[in-house]
């Protein structure tokens, strides 16, 4: 049976597990999700020095899974490693969720933002919206208050806090919202529930994007669409 590798960058195995649940729910059928946990790092990443120094803990993981993969996951929001995997991995298709989520977000030229709870990476996420070209559309982060790793401690608390920062970006005029976190993966899939706007799960976008890439539908990335107003 053909397998799906999702490599979790952060250092905590209860979350990959959880990220593996989610992702298998949206795998196309036939194929199986398979983790693999960064050996070395922090639990959760919440600044640009553990972004980066994750790029290479990610390459690391990639290397020591067992393969071969139909395609590769790196479930972060800042993709780390993202285009060092796709180097070594020739053909195979990987996918970042960050790229992922903000793609699907923007589809039909809709503006979109991102709530997340981690402050010291929202110049990270901007950038990353302008690399992709969707800097027309994108509305920007809106935060959650407190401290990242205890808040996602407390799921409730989380959910809430999120969903606050999701009607925060809507306020700014946003018409998709993403929740900007691989840990976080669980409050997205609740919180899709409870707007009547896209509430764009990242995880779920990274395989609904491999998925087409290994069908052979290619980059799948939207034309940017004139904005008004």
């Amino acid at each position: 049976m053909p397998n799906i590798l999702l490599i979790n960058p952060n250092s905590s195995q209860a979350t990959t597990d959880m990220m593996v649940l989610i992702a298998q729910d949206n795998a196309p059928a036939g194929y199986t999700v398979v983790g693999a946990t960064a050996a070395n790092g922090p639990s959760m990443i919440v600044n640009e020095a553990e972004l980066a120094a994750a790029a290479g803990e990610v390459e690391a993981t990639w290397r020591n899974a067992r393969g071969p993969h139909a395609g590769v996951i790196v479930s972060a929001f800042g993709d780390p490693g993202v285009a060092q995997v796709r180097d070594a991995s020739g053909p195979t298709p990987v996918v970042g969720i960050c790229e992922a989520s903000m793609f699907e977000a923007a589809e039909g030229g809709r503006r979109f933002g991102v709530a997340t709870v981690t402050p010291d990476l929202v110049a990270a996420i901007d950038a990353k919206a302008q690399e992709l070209g969707l800097g027309a559309l994108y509305t920007g982060v809106r935060l959650t208050p407190g401290e990242p790793r205890a808040l996602t401690a407390d799921s409730a608390a989380l959910e809430q806090a999120l969903g606050h920062a999701v009607q925060a970006c809507l306020d700014d005029g946003a018409q998709a919202v993403i929740i900007g976190g691989g840990p976080l993966g669980q409050a997205a899939v609740s919180l899709a529930r409870q707007f009547d706007v896209p509430i764009i799960a990242p995880i779920s976008a990274a395989v609904r994007r491999l998925s087409r890439q290994i069908a052979g539908e290619g980059n799948t990335a939207p034309q940017p669409h004139a904005v008004s107003g």
